[in-house]
């Protein structure tokens, strides 16, 4: 059952040969009787022979391809041993009907498949295939692939933004559901970042291009997804080397029962014992399995890019569906990472002024957060000329030459390391101190604010059975301690650095193995190695590093904490749909094999019974993709 009807004329070239082989089975079987008693007996065999041609020649071609390339035990295969063998047993009537229900499945599936496959398709066609340049102070249509980095481009209302980039001019409403999941619109102004597949709903908006098309939002979903969905589930990896094994027993099985007791047993008949092996055969078909297992992963994987989940992989999902455990990193994961100075606090003879004004020279070339907080908050608006000699320490903080004065900033951990005598042990808050020629000279307090919707997402993950949740962070312990009672997270590990991170995990999933995978959140380039240890890795697309968001397993195109538990619930219902199709094609073909067995169970029966399992596993499949 792996031919897929992807076309009409081929949809309508299968109907053809299936309604002129239903008509020559029910003209065979109307005059069965008049043709046996007729001159010419031999012209049953022609009608349901050509029956058979015009409906099976498909499954003819596949079982010899099949046995050329040597994959021989296949459905194809099965198909034909089980119907040719009707045909030598006086039961053409039975061979034909057989290939009636098979092509009844098989155009059905296809149709499912293809169902399923435009709706992969129509999500990833993110991008126009046009974008509006500004060229010489004109409007050009030009394809995508031709705008480069720093290009400007139009977008009018009710059309898609073709390429990532930057708002110019211009404001309104964006539509980020294809990317985002999102159903709310999104306001932009200049200054804001567009992806690529948004949509400008009420308002002209110029760009500023700063991503090539290969690279943009929408490329980096359709690449995603593509790979997912040819990327094995452990499960499905294991159904297909079942079925290699599986087939061959149930040929044999079936050659024992054909020829064993006609030979063991007084007066049974070879007739007999060979339809009921053929029956057997016919049941035996694994196509329920190879179909729909593959078919709830890529509905699964469908649906969760649906709603802005990327999901690197059907072995991912799997994962997702077993875990007990998840850490998160703090700053622009939890919190916003937005921060701002709230305090200055002097000491030893330093002004306030001076005290932020060193502050913001000696980070003026950081790329933290915390650094651009303390800039912003410096009217100067420090461009880095008067200092010199940066150099970072990773996890405690910076060291500079500032106006020809050594200078440290950072963390409590940085005045231990160096013997700073200072009286500001335990800040509750993220504070950075200031060390001038050697002497401390205080400290700043900077805020920063919870994610939106972070409390509900922790609690959402404990209302799923999450039994444990851990914030590893750099910053402060008591700032990681009020942020764990703040969110009601289970467990919180202050003052690490990037390497204490992954120490930590590991140790938390060596702790946790047998409960089940740990998942790590996190968004920044540090967190790049957490996310790769960890067996399920989670980053924050929208907001997140490039090689965070490139070693992660799965990412989230929204900046929703929320979607966290989503992709968990998500992988646990493609898992419970992929579970439930195995045991109940496996329950009604093991009913259906022992009955054949026996006697009491038809070719016909077997047939609807093989045909209805694959349709209703095909369908159940299908579920994973809403």
């Amino acid at each position: 059952m792996k031919t897929a009807v992807n076309s009409s004329f081929a949809l309508r070239r299968e109907a053809a040969a299936f309604a002129a082989g239903l008509a020559l089975l029910a003209v065979g079987m109307a005059f069965q009787s008049q043709i046996a008693e007729s001159p010419l007996p031999w012209l049953r065999s022609v009608v349901f022979g050509a029956a058979y041609l015009a409906v099976g020649w498909n499954v003819l071609a596949a079982a010899f391809r099949g046995v050329v390339h040597g994959r021989v035990f296949d459905e194809n295969f099965l198909m034909t041993v089980a119907t040719c063998g009707a045909f030598a047993i006086g039961q053409p009537a039975e061979a034909v009907g057989v290939m009636l229900f098979f092509k009844i499945g098989e155009i059905m599936q296809g149709l499912t498949v293809a169902r399923s496959r435009r709706s992969i398709r129509a999500l990833l066609e993110l991008r126009p295939d046009t974008a509006r340049i500004r060229r010489d102070g004109k409007l050009r249509e030009v394809r995508p692939e031709e705008v480069a980095i720093g290009a400007e481009i139009l977008v009018r209302p009710g059309e898609r933004v073709p390429l990532d980039g930057i708002v110019l001019n211009g404001s309104g409403f964006v539509d980020t559901s294809a990317l985002t999941g999102e159903p709310v619109p999104r306001r932009v102004r200049p200054g804001q970042e567009v992806l690529a597949g948004f949509i400008s709903t009420d308002g002209s908006i110029e760009i500023r291009v700063s991503r090539v098309a290969g690279e943009s939002s929408a490329a980096q979903i359709a690449r995603l997804v593509e790979e997912a969905s040819h990327a094995k589930s452990r499960t499905a990896r294991f159904i297909t080397r079942f079925a290699r094994i599986y087939t061959p027993v149930v040929v044999a099985a079936a050659a024992v029962i054909a020829f064993l007791p006609p030979l063991a047993i007084p007066g049974a008949l070879l007739g007999t014992w060979a339809y009921r092996a053929l029956t057997m055969l016919v049941i035996s078909c694994p196509c329920a399995l190879v179909v729909s297992i593959p078919l709830g992963y890529f509905g699964g994987v469908g649906g969760a890019s649906r709603r802005g989940i990327l999901v690197k992989g059907a072995t991912y999902l799997d994962v997702l569906a077993r875990v007990k455990t998840v850490v998160f990193d703090k700053t622009g994961t939890l919190t916003r990472g937005t921060f701002r100075v709230t305090s200055v606090q002097p000491r030893n003879g330093m002004t306030a002024g001076d005290l932020l004004r060193y502050a913001a020279l000696a980070e003026a070339h950081s790329n933290h957060p915390i650094a651009a907080s303390i800039r912003a908050a410096f009217a100067g608006s420090p461009d880095g000329t008067s200092s010199n000699d940066y150099r970072e320490i990773a996890g405690q903080g910076v060291v500079a030459r500032v106006e020809d004065r050594s200078v440290m900033a950072g963390n409590d951990r940085l005045l231990h390391e160096n013997g700073i005598a200072h009286d500001t042990c335990s800040i509750d808050g993220t504070a950075v101190h200031l060390v001038v020629d050697g002497t401390y000279a205080g400290y700043l307090e900077i805020g920063d604010e919870a994610r939106a919707g972070a409390a509900e997402a922790v609690s959402a993950l404990h209302g799923l059975g999450v039994t444990r949740t851990v914030l590893l962070t750099g910053d402060d312990t008591t700032v990681a301690r009020r942020t764990a009672a703040q969110l009601g997270i289970d467990e919180y590990h202050g003052d690490l650095t990037p390497s204490q991170k992954l120490t930590r995990l590991q140790g938390i999933m060596k702790e946790r193995e047998h409960l089940g995978s740990t998942a790590f959140v996190g968004d920044g380039i540090n967190d790049a190695p957490v996310l790769a240890r960890a067996d399920v890795g989670i980053a924050m697309g929208a907001s997140g590093a490039d090689a965070a968001v490139e070693t992660a397993d799965v990412v989230l195109m929204s900046d929703s904490l929320l979607k966290v538990p989503e992709a968990i619930s998500r992988g646990r219902r493609t898992r419970a749909i992929v579970m439930q199709n195995i045991v109940f094609a496996l329950g009604v073909k093991g009913l259906f094999l022992g009955l054949g067995a026996i006697g009491i169970a038809t070719m016909w029966e077997a047939v609807i019974a093989d045909m209805g399992v694959a349709l209703l596993a095909i369908a159940n499949a299908a579920r994973a993709f809403r």
